[in-house]
């Protein structure tokens, strides 16, 4: 039998993406293409009108790479391996149930306290609770 590995991803040779999306995908690609070259060219022209004095310091050359900009387009990754420890898994759940118990306590006092409350502005409700619980 024969073993198919298909990719994860649609980045891969493997294009089975639907027409308009693959007619949109490469018009970006187009897009940013164009933008690369009016770059280029404009970063030529410009070094092309300046005067040159020398190497420049680190900090101030243009030629270093701008941090990326992370904008509304997502960042294809993909995981390939979760490896955990069974000990480190059994810690981590062990502080999560520790570190849940103020918010038990908290979460039943403010039960408690919604609870008096309602019975203040409802005493029928008590009176209604302890005939269902005795009642039957």
């Amino acid at each position: 039998m024969s073993d198919v590995h298909f990719p994860l991803t649609a980045d891969a040779d493997f294009d089975d993406l639907p027409r308009t999306v693959r007619r949109e995908k490469e018009a970006r690609a187009r897009e940013a293409r164009a933008a690369r070259e009016r770059a280029r060219r404009d970063h030529d022209e410009e070094a092309r009108l300046e005067p040159t004095f020398g190497d420049l310091p680190s900090y101030l050359s243009r030629q270093r790479p701008s941090p990326p900009a992370y904008g509304d387009e997502p960042i294809a990754a993909a995981v390939q391996r979760f490896d955990v420890s069974f000990l480190h898994l059994v810690t981590f759940f062990f502080k999560a149930a520790i570190a849940a118990i103020p918010a038990l306590i908290f979460l039943a006092a403010a039960l408690y306290y919604i609870g008096k409350g309602v019975a203040i502005f409802y005493p029928d409700l008590a009176t209604m609770k302890i005939l269902i619980a005795f009642g039957s």
